[in-house]
């Protein structure tokens, strides 16, 4: 399925073809991790490469850098435009030339692959330094500043003289784009180079990136779990699962027409704008029902132009549909203000006001999501809900609970209404508890006389309904992947029997299939056990799917509120209208690129 002129000129040397990989195969001793990947691409061709976590995305982009780890092999052939032979097979003096000069890369996370104590402006220089392309210091230092301003840095002599930490984490990527490209290379890896930015932000990035490389016809192989990227970027796109390429065509093609089960399945999963006949999420085992879209069917999609009657808003924010009762948390003019350290002995230290008078009411069973960017005070929020902040001024009613000044017993009371699901559920669980210790951990507080036959029988019971087997009580956390990690966070988080439960960002870290999966469990336990949701998250296609209010919060302060698909439909304030603008759906890409 490859596009005639990904094929045309006679290998690396002719006019067209800039990288050429045949049957590539990535070993350990143990097993293939990678097997015979082949892929042919011309000069200035985008591809996307799609898969899930453990398909071999990253190991095939590292073995065609040359940067394979230890104990890891490859063999096969990967010629690139420029360089007489095979790269699995030069040696690493001639590897170190063409990184930085024929190939770059940009990886997921900057601040762990920029060096913290140099300056980016040095940064950026030594890329030309290193290879010879600029004849002094000054030369490459001023050449810097003109990636950095390239890149689209705000003030790029400033942010030449800053330390990465300095730098908030689109700022970062972009000197990391800025890196890749200083010395013009003809082929540039993207890694999942937008996964840990904010909505706005992600799009940005990818518009520089694109921009960048349609500029200087590089050519573009972009590794990404999200289709919808695939779609705003890439003309053609390969789908590996299990180490191999299952399907290969055109961006269109692909995502229109799929062929193979597992990208019908990764397809259905990702677009968050279908749901089967029951109203759920499709998924992988559940895609032989999901119609793929078309450009006929998605061109009036999602869009903001409709006008629709906004819903009346209470006083304190939120839809005032609901039936009248005395809500489940209710939020009055809550301000949270920090002092940071003095940094002068003359001038008063400086304050941060991370929330300004805040107020929103949930309804007993409601599903209000919260969304906002990094410095938006959703984090702040969370904290003072859950007991573990004390606000500077106002009130938080949670479960009948005040959380101002409330002392630590009258908190203990509130915790067990309260619950929080969190990000990362590697981070959140005890490497060293039993499935069975840590679903059981809020059982164990004072006031509670479940007996350990008791207990055992409600883990067994919440396994279940989180779907996971009975025997997974006695297993530790680092036998279970991501998503089976964060059912059991949601487990943990249930099995005391909440009014409450928080979610934060509880499927940012998932791939999309076992996204798909959580949000329905989410979704039809806050049904079963009539609870109230609270859920955040940057990903605003999510709470359009889970959630029936929201609120959009822009620096401390809550700028938008109301019914979910009122907000997204007709949004007022224009935060809300860069955030859905921003915000990248399968359907409105590929009804872009038809």
């Amino acid at each position: 399925m490859r596009t005639e002129n990904s094929m045309a000129g006679g290998g690396p040397g002719g006019t067209d073809l800039l990288l050429r990989v045949e049957g590539l195969n990535v070993r350990t001793h143990e097993r293939t991790l990678v097997s015979n990947f082949t892929l042919h691409m011309a000069h200035g061709e985008r591809i996307g490469l799609i898969g899930e976590s453990g398909s071999g995305k990253s190991m095939t982009t590292t073995a065609l850098l040359g940067l394979l780890p230890n104990g890891v092999t490859g063999d096969g052939s990967v010629e690139i435009d420029g360089y007489a032979g095979n790269l699995l097979e030069a040696p690493e003096r001639e590897l170190m030339k063409l990184r930085g000069t024929e190939m770059s890369m940009v990886f997921q996370e900057p601040l762990t692959a920029l060096n913290p104590l140099m300056r980016a402006g040095a940064q950026v220089a030594e890329i030309m330094l290193q290879h010879g392309l600029a004849s002094s210091k000054a030369e490459a230092h001023r050449r810097a500043v003109e990636m950095l301003d390239a890149v689209k840095l705000p003030d790029p002599a400033q942010a030449a003289r800053a330390y990465p930490h300095e730098l908030s984490g689109g700022q970062r990527q972009r000197v990391m784009l800025a890196m890749a490209l200083a010395n013009d290379p003809s082929l540039l890896l993207c890694d999942e180079p937008t996964t840990a930015l904010d909505v706005t932000v992600q799009r940005q990035v990818l518009d520089l990136i694109l921009e960048l490389v349609r500029e200087r016809g590089t050519g573009l192989l972009f590794i990404t779990h999200d289709l919808a990227v695939v779609a705003n970027m890439c003309t053609r796109v390969l789908v590996m699962n299990q180490g191999e390429i299952v399907e290969e065509g055109t961006t269109e093609d692909v995502f229109t027409r799929p062929q193979h089960p597992y990208t019908r399945g990764l397809l259905a999963a990702s677009d968050l704008d279908a749901v089967d006949e029951n109203g759920r999420l499709f998924t992988v085992a559940t895609a032989q029902a999901y119609t793929p879209p078309t450009a006929e069917v998605v061109s009036d999609f999602g869009s903001n132009n409709a006008v629709y009657e906004p819903k009346s808003l209470t006083t304190a924010g939120t839809p005032g549909t609901k039936a009248p009762g005395e809500p489940v948390m209710r939020v009055t003019d809550l301000v949270r203000t920090y002092t940071r350290g003095r940094t002068s002995l003359f001038k008063p230290a400086p304050q941060v006001h991370a929330l300004k008078g805040i107020s929103f009411e949930v309804p007993e069973g409601g599903r209000l999501g919260v969304v906002g960017e990094s410095g938006s005070g959703k984090s702040t929020l969370l904290r003072i809900l859950a007991g573990l902040d004390q606000p500077t001024s106002g009130s938080a009613v949670v479960a009948g609970n005040e959380v101002a000044g409330a002392k630590e017993e009258e908190l203990r009371a509130l915790r067990q209404n309260l619950q929080i699901v969190f990000q990362d559920p590697m981070g959140s669980l005890d490497p060293r508890m039993t499935v069975e210790q840590i679903i059981s951990e809020p059982l164990l507080v004072r006031g509670r006389n479940e007996t350990a036959r008791e207990r055992s029988r409600m883990v067994a019971e919440m396994l279940e309904a989180v779907g996971l087997p009975a025997e997974s009580a006695e297993r530790f956390p680092h036998q279970f992947s991501g998503g089976q990690r964060q059912r059991i966070s949601i487990a943990r988080a249930l099995i005391c029997r909440p009014q409450v439960v928080v979610a934060d960002e509880p499927v940012s870290a998932l791939d999309v299939s076992v996204r798909a999966q959580v949000l329905n469990l989410l979704a039809d336990l806050v049904d079963e056990y009539g609870l109230t949701l609270v859920f955040v998250s940057h990903d605003l296609n999510v709470v359009r799917h889970l959630c029936d209010s929201v609120i959009v919060m822009q620096s401390g302060e809550i700028v938008e509120a109301g019914d979910t698909e009122t907000v997204y439909r007709d949004p007022q304030h224009p935060y809300t209208r860069r955030l859905i603008d921003s915000s990248l759906t399968l359907r409105q890409e590929l009804a872009h690129t038809a």
